[in-house]
């Protein structure tokens, strides 16, 4: 069956056409880094990850492209509180999302852009809408003139221009010319510490226009795939539509939209701004990383997943059934070449394989594909029973690898030494002391910081210093 997913744009499942053949352009909205990442972060990453695997698989050149938001609000009220700059506070948190999504096995992205290092192209975005009549210039600020295309408000979010109206009549904002009217460049606020300068004065770029100037800079005036939370159709994807089509003058900006259901607790988004939200880095001390992608997959993209510790231990007795599986045929290629099964182990992997990938192909069914990964293992623990050949364990060893490659679920740890022993750690702490060597103490207590939360406790004594697991 040809690869098929649901399409938010069109609300409903559609066989996937790129619009350049077996290429694919894929845009995903990445965090504001003003903090650690959450699960809720952890979910739709993982899923994006699992769909990019999944398209290169079936022989498709994906060009992923993840940003990074480094100007925010958010991020300028945390650089307030640490005493930093913006531009510190984002860096600090764009190496803390690598350490956590590195240990997660996610891809990295094929383009990681700033929007502090996309000013140029953001600026000449909003020229160009001011120029058509799309925008307009308000006391210091531009936002995007909503009357200029009020056919197509609603488009992604599959809501009326009406309706949408009167939920924007809430909050009157005088500079506007309609209340739904959102803004492109803000006006500098008197002691803000980071701004640009523009053609309306000093300021810097509103949320959405910082992700369609990104998007079109590196894949192109059209996109195939567009991905994000749920939370982000309205009203953040449904403005990069109306403002990048107003832009380019072309229909669809994206012609596929996906996006990920939320991570719940208690019945409720998991947030920062609703205060009940699980660091990644603290779930990662109890659970392996192979469990937190095995428990993200276990639920299907679009549905609500409830997070849960006794959750995370059901996802952790499914994923140690596979491995345990993987651990018995590894054991047993380490031993004396056995007499065939007779039983036809080459149609089972194959037929296998074709009922995982099929699952995959209908809107990248983790889920089931998972279940015909549990039914292959009931399989071959049958069969391991008795004798199997080293061809025979080779050939389940490769359906497991599959496995592995799609879903980026590892069957065992990374290769390496012990932690505490690797020649990786001792480099980190001869950089830690060479630094301390200088007087740079911030550096050191944040290698220290960085240390303690991957579980590795360092103490300066005087007899030297100390490592041990935390």
């Amino acid at each position: 069956m040809p690869l098929r997913f649901y399409n938010t744009l069109t609300s409903s499942v559609e066989d996937f056409q790129p619009i350049q053949d077996m290429v694919v352009r894929m845009y995903v909205c990445g965090p504001t880094v003003y903090d650690y990442c959450h699960m809720g972060h952890a979910r739709s990453y993982i899923v994006f990850d699992v769909i990019r695997r999944f398209l290169k698989y079936r022989g498709y050149n994906v060009i992923y492209v993840q940003n990074f938001t480094d100007v925010d609000d958010k991020i300028l009220r945390r650089a307030a509180e640490m005493n930093l700059t913006p531009l510190e506070i984002s860096r600090r948190y764009i190496a803390a999302y690598f350490e956590d999504f590195d240990r997660l096995n996610v891809m990295r992205a094929d383009y990681y852009p700033r929007v502090s290092e996309n000013m140029d192209s953001i600026l000449d975005m909003i020229k160009r809408l001011v120029e058509k009549g799309y925008a307009y210039e308000s006391d210091g600020s531009v936002y995007f003139s909503i009357d200029r295309m009020t056919e197509d408000v609603g488009a992604l979010s599959h809501q009326s221009y009406e309706a949408l109206r009167v939920g924007a009549r809430v909050e009157v904002d005088e500079r506007k010319r309609n209340p739904m009217d959102f803004v492109l460049w803000k006006a500098s606020k008197p002691g803000e510490c980071i701004y640009w300068d523009s053609p309306w004065g000093k300021g810097r770029p509103g949320w959405h226009i910082e992700c369609s100037a990104m998007s079109i800079k590196l894949l192109g005036e059209q996109i195939d795939i567009h991905g994000g939370g749920m939370d982000l159709v309205f009203p953040h994807h449904e403005s990069e539509v109306l403002q990048s089509e107003a832009f380019t003058g072309k229909k669809p900006f994206a012609k596929y939209w996906i996006h990920n259901g939320f991570l719940l607790i208690n019945k409720e988004k998991m947030s920062k701004s609703l205060g009940n939200f699980f660091l990644i880095r603290d779930v990662l001390k109890q659970y392996p990383p192979e469990v937190v992608r095995f428990f993200v997959l276990n639920t299907n993209y679009q549905s609500p997943l409830d997070y849960s510790d006794a959750a995370l231990e059901e996802a952790k007795k499914g994923y140690a059934r596979l491995q345990n599986a993987v651990a018995e045929i590894q054991s047993r290629l380490g031993q004396p070449d056995g007499d065939p099964s007779g039983q036809d182990v080459a149609r089972i992997a194959e037929e296998s394989r074709a009922k995982f990938d099929a699952a995959m192909d209908d809107n990248f069914s983790t889920r089931e594909a998972l279940a015909e990964a549990f039914d292959f293992t009931r399989e071959i623990n049958r069969l391991m029973s008795g004798s199997l050949s080293h061809d025979e364990l080779n050939q389940i060893m490769a359906l497991y690898a599959h496995f592995s490659d799609i879903l980026g679920i590892r069957w065992t740890a990374p290769a390496g030494e012990d932690v505490l022993s690797s020649e990786l750690l001792k480099l980190i702490v001869d950089i830690r002391q060479a630094v301390r060597k200088k007087k740079d103490f911030e550096t050191s207590d944040l290698i220290r910081s960085r240390l303690k939360d991957l579980g590795i406790t360092i103490e300066d004594t005087k007899e030297g210093i100390k490592i041990k697991k935390s």
